[in-house]
């Protein structure tokens, strides 16, 4: 339990372009509704991920990693180092609605017009360009990779296991986001998984991309 709150800490390490972490952090903020959690925040950078393996990549996924992903997250991580950690959950909201909800994509404007929806100057978007902040980016991406392993992507979940002891999965993978009872079962089973010594995944192939509601 939380020594401040005496809820359930879950940490969950995103990048702002990833559908499949956007959808997983709705279902936390669900689940916080219905089951005494609290979520906390961490960047994690796609970019880092696979700087070393770009040229496996497909052309278009490696231009994007290349040019456009550095942005968003740059920005998150400048806000949380200037701002407090506190920003970090309700900006990654303001941008992951215009990024993915309203289809404003990887975009300054983006960018700007979700740091005005939190209330944070707009000059922060200028770290869309800046490597002032990686160094922080690296170290919080390296925590949550060190917590799962290097053959994973985005979102990283850290809960209790058995012992109290995080266990830490890539996922889940959902759409769309589980609400309500749903929403708690599926919290329910994650623990239930991080708390069985030696479980390490399940697997199926995606038939349906992220829904956006």
């Amino acid at each position: 339990m939380s020594e401040n709150t005496g809820k359930t800490p879950v940490d969950f390490w995103f990048d702002p372009l990833c559908p499949w972490a956007w959808m997983a952090s709705r279902w936390l903020l669900e689940v916080e509704k219905v089951r005494d959690v609290e979520v906390r925040w961490h960047v994690m950078s796609l970019a880092v991920l696979n700087e070393d393996k770009l040229d496996q990549l497909p052309e278009d996924y490696r231009d994007m990693l290349a040019n456009e992903a550095w942005g968003p997250v740059r920005v998150v991580i400048a806000a949380q180092q200037k701002h407090g950690e506190e920003i970090t959950g309700k900006l990654y909201t303001a941008l992951g609605t215009r990024i993915h909800n309203r289809g404003e994509g990887l975009t300054r404007e983006a960018v700007v017009g979700a740091l005005e929806d939190v209330g944070l100057p707009a000059d922060l978007a200028d770290h869309m360009d800046s490597d002032a902040y990686d160094t922080e980016l690296r170290a919080s991406h390296k925590e949550g990779i060190d917590k799962v392993g290097q053959e994973v992507g985005t979102p990283v979940i850290a809960v209790p296991g058995a012992d109290g002891e995080q266990v830490a999965f890539f996922g889940p993978v959902v759409t769309p986001a589980p609400k309500g009872e749903a929403a708690a079962r599926l919290w329910d089973g994650t623990l239930l998984v991080a708390s069985t010594p030696g479980f390490y995944e399940i697997k199926r192939t995606r038939t349906q991309g992220p829904i956006f509601d």
